[in-house]
């Protein structure tokens, strides 16, 4: 409650900032006017833009800063700070905290960038480098901004944060939405022919982003298809050697309990109990592998919230952690997360996931947990800076009895597969040299 509060407190301040500023910089906005038609066109470009976003190793990058940068780099600070609120328009789907995130840190920091222009701008216009100067100061603000509101609202360490988001992708990201602001700027001119243009770039920065979207949702379409393939061949697999085993260990100690053990000697007795024994541990044991391979789902009858589910799972996994040194941090999203599931299968899988990435993250290392809805779907994922999972062993992840662990049984991730898999989610895994993410998808509940 109390990182939630200080989580609004933050983007109260960020309001407030930026609402003094704008009365305090009146005299210039007045001083220099904009064009109704450019700022118009400005911010619902901005809207537009924002409703599409480039895939990243840990979350997603909207398309806003082409157009924001574009109007810090042309209009006075309260035009870019209206051009910048218009993004939330496109948001109301994904909850109050987005609505609220996005107007306020969006608003900050081109407000900022803004502010950076009026004092380099040299008579009505900005010279080429001063204008790449801009973006590059702009991006800085963006995100120092956007980090410490992740600090605030997950408690996870600056580091790493810096660590855990600032990937190669993401500088590459930034580089394309600089590059495609400073063309917007130039293009945007005043004339109907400016306008065209400053589509037309709007448009392929549309399309180029639904290309990479579209490929990578390709990838990883084919890779769960072929990891429910694989773990359904070994499912059959294990569910037929089980059946048949199951039934001559019960044929067996079935004849044994009808031995009579007061007719036999101390010694033949004693057989007679060990026999029992280990038969009724093998019908348990076989039980337990068919339960693995489809495993039972019992469903709560009321909603199950992946934020609670989470948080007690990496509270369970802590004196795992400390062992190695290796600090847990947890995102709760401030969306409706719940879920229809069975609430002791799906954290026997958060556990096993973390548990798995506390063994692969190094001594001093860090493991994240994050809820959120991804196209309407809660989902949590269990991320690592370890080494990753190499490409030939990438695909056989979820094989039965596959393990890199000198200790381990290969037996976690199979059957946390068959769990999700029952309640018709996903489970994937993403990562690089920079660590693993595993990640599951689940319905709604209710939906």
């Amino acid at each position: 409650m109390s990182r939630t509060l200080a989580s609004y407190g933050y983007l109260a301040l960020f309001a407030g900032l930026v609402v003094a500023t704008n009365i305090a910089g009146w005299g210039y906005d007045a001083s220099h006017p904009d064009s109704i038609l450019l700022v118009l066109y400005l911010a619902f470009g901005a809207a537009l833009l924002n409703a599409a976003s480039v895939d990243i190793e840990r979350g997603r990058l909207s398309l806003n800063f082409i157009v924001i940068g574009a109007s810090l780099l042309l209009t006075n600070p309260l035009d870019t700070t209206i051009v910048a609120s218009a993004t939330a328009f496109t948001l109301a789907k994904r909850g109050k905290w987005s609505i609220l995130a996005n107007a306020s840190v969006a608003t900050a920091w081109a407000c900022a960038g803004s502010i950076i222009a009026a004092f380099l701008r040299s008579g009505t216009t900005l010279s080429l480098e001063r204008r790449v100067l801009v973006l590059l100061a702009t991006t800085l603000v963006s995100w120092i901004a956007v980090a410490a509101m992740f600090r605030v609202r997950t408690g996870e360490p600056i580091p790493s944060i810096i660590r855990n988001n600032f990937t190669p992708s993401f500088y590459v990201a930034f580089a394309y939405f600089g590059l495609a602001a400073l063309l917007l700027s130039y293009v945007l001119n005043g004339t109907l022919l400016g306008y065209v243009l400053a589509t037309i770039v709007c448009v392929l920065s549309l399309a180029i982003t639904d290309t990479i979207a579209g490929r990578r949702a390709r990838r990883v379409l084919e890779s769960e298809l072929s990891d429910a393939d694989r773990h359904l061949f070994h499912s059959r697999a294990v569910e037929g050697v089980v059946h048949n085993l199951r039934n001559h260990v019960a044929t067996a100690a079935g004849y044994l309990k009808e031995i009579d053990s007061r007719r036999l000697d101390p010694v033949d007795r004693e057989s007679l109990e060990t026999a029992t024994a280990a038969t009724s541990d093998a019908v348990t044991v076989l039980r337990g592998l068919s339960q693995g391979a489809t495993p039972r789902v019992s469903y709560s009858p009321d909603a199950v919230d992946l934020n609670e589910l989470v948080a007690r799972a990496v509270g369970m996994s802590r004196p795992r952690a400390r062992v190695k040194e290796v600090q847990l941090a947890v995102r709760e999203s401030a969306e409706d997360v719940k879920v229809r599931a069975d609430p002791l299968l799906m954290r026997e899988v958060i556990t096993n996931l973390i548990n798995n990435a506390i063994d692969a993250a190094p001594r001093g290392g860090h493991v994240t947990a994050t809820t959120g809805r991804r196209s309407g779907r809660p989902y949590f994922s269990i991320s690592d800076d370890g080494p990753g999972i190499s490409d030939d062993h990438r695909h056989r992840l979820f094989e039965p009895h596959f393990t890199t662990k000198e200790d381990g049984t290969g037996l976690g991730l199979f059957m946390s597969y068959g769990i999700v898999r029952e309640h018709q989610g996903q489970l994937s895994y993403e990562g690089n040299r920079r660590g693993a993410i595993f990640t599951v998808i689940l319905s709604p509940f209710g939906g």
